[in-house]
């Protein structure tokens, strides 16, 4: 056990208190057992982890993370401890980590919901945004130069681990932030106690960037001119305003809502009708598959070996289009709900197209980041579209670069007029047409949460474009 204050390593961590050391060695102290197993779990650059004797719930579950990880655990004297922390009352375990932070071109492409923080100077706060941006499905959080440092061990504490779950930049302009975010195809806007739109009329499910000002006077003139317009939380009690950190919650979640469940109830009644459209591809295979297996199982001796390979044939045909329709249903719950999570690996797209053709005139290599088989369902889906929607010629399917990895799949004489293309999209009502009535929902929305398109257009044929994000070289 360590005792002396003047050991290399606890002096070394100790002065990560101090804002300027943090700068200097890029590390930070992650406070407490909830901080340091999210720090070790999602691989936060975890140096080493100090624990104090007593009773520690996880502390089992942190050194077996931290050996997995390679990470030194070093026990300590109560008084150490308190040497090391920032609270009145240790937790009994810190861990040092290296800085987390990355720049503003880093952010994921398909980035959908982003608050900025200006001259916000409370750490609580600071980190309770961290951690309702965590819980809300924001993709990430911006502290510009003018707020409170991220590595602040009370905004570190505060975040209960979500700083090592959310992208988070630090340390720029807002009118960079603004500036970039804007770019991309962010609205801006401002969250201010007399803005001129209510937060539950806003528009927050297109991509959004939302300002949030100090704790005692909000955003300054030049910081709120930077927005496209400012929302507020309508309140109708006798309260003057919430405090940050709850206002921001409510804006992140309201979001959300927006994003993934539409107007009350909607998600709920979305996901019904997806499952009600589904039915026929459910049920169509199942029959199948009952009527294969019946047959072999009452004939068998009468059947000749070419027969059974027949129905072990169709056998294993129904239950890959079993197998596709669940997946589709899982993944449009997913989509709807918000909790979908992305797996991105290294995709070559030629391979998953070959996966659903095998003979095609045009071929080019390109390499993707995205979930393999996100790229094959997506391609799927949009072949069985073509194959419903048209009336002529064989299907043609071109892997190509379009301005980044794509895929484009077309036939003659669509079935389907310019102004109907986009019902495509959407889950279908049963009768309302061949082919999967959520195919092309489930591939538009999976290509959007990797970052990426999926669009239709009808002339003399209609072509599916899939546009992905290109792998960093």
């Amino acid at each position: 056990m360590i005792t002396s204050p003047h050991n290399k390593r606890v002096a070394k961590a100790a002065r990560l208190k101090k804002r300027a050391m943090r700068e200097k060695d890029r590390a930070f102290l992650v406070e407490g057992a909830q901080g340091v197993v999210e720090a070790l779990a999602s691989g936060g650059a975890v140096r080493e982890v100090f624990v104090s004797p007593g009773s520690h719930e996880r502390l089992e579950l942190v050194r077996d993370l931290a050996r997995k990880a390679g990470v030194p655990v070093h026990a300590v004297s109560p008084e150490l401890m308190a040497h090391l922390t920032s609270t009145v009352t240790p937790q009994g375990m810190v861990g040092v980590a290296g800085f987390v932070d990355v720049g503003l071109r880093e952010l994921w492409p398909g980035s959908s919901c982003v608050p900025v923080l200006v001259e916000v100077r409370d750490p609580g706060n600071a980190g309770t945004i961290l951690r309702s941006a965590d819980a809300s499905g924001a993709d990430a959080v911006v502290f510009t130069r003018s707020s409170v440092d991220v590595y602040n061990p009370k905004t570190v504490r505060a975040s209960a681990g979500s700083l090592f779950h959310v992208p988070v930049v630090r340390g720029v302009d807002v009118e960079e932030a603004v500036e970039e975010l804007r770019g991309r195809g962010f609205a801006i806007l401002a969250a201010a106690t007399n803005g001129e739109q209510s937060l539950f009329t806003a528009n927050l499910a297109d991509p959004v960037a939302v300002l949030f000002g100090n704790e005692a006077w909000g955003l300054s003139g030049e910081s709120r001119s930077l927005a496209d317009a400012a929302i507020r939380i309508p309140i109708s009690g006798r309260a003057e305003s919430l405090n940050l950190a709850a206002a921001a919650a409510l804006i992140l979640f309201e979001s959300a809502r927006q994003r993934w469940g539409g107007a009350a109830g909607e998600g709920a009644d979305t996901l019904a009708r997806i499952v009600a459209g589904a039915a026929h591809d459910i049920r169509s295979p199942l029959t199948a598959l009952k009527g294969f297996t019946s047959t072999l199982l009452s004939r068998w001796e009468r059947l000749d070996d070419e027969q059974r390979h027949a129905m072990l044939e169709g056998i294993a045909g129904d239950a890959a289009r079993m197998e596709l329709v669940v997946a589709q249903l899982v993944d449009a719950a997913r989509l709807r709900s918000g909790s979908l999570e992305l797996a991105p690996v290294p995709t070559d797209l030629l391979a998953a197209a070959r996966d659903t053709a095998e003979d095609s005139r045009s071929w080019s290599q390109g390499e993707i980041l995205v979930g393999g088989e996100a790229v094959r369902a997506a391609v799927d889906a949009m072949v069985e579209t073509a194959q419903w929607f048209t009336e002529e010629g064989p299907i043609g399917i071109e892997v190509g670069d379009g301005g980044g990895p794509m895929v484009s799949v077309w036939r003659r004489k669509p079935t389907v007029a310019a102004a109907e293309v986009d019902g495509l999209f959407v889950p279908r009502a049963p009768g309302s047409g061949g082919g999967s009535k959520v195919g092309l929902f489930v591939a538009r929305g999976l290509a959007e949460a990797h970052g990426g398109t999926l669009t239709a257009a009808v002339d003399a044929r209609l072509t599916l474009t899939l546009h992905l994000p290109a792998a960093a070289p």
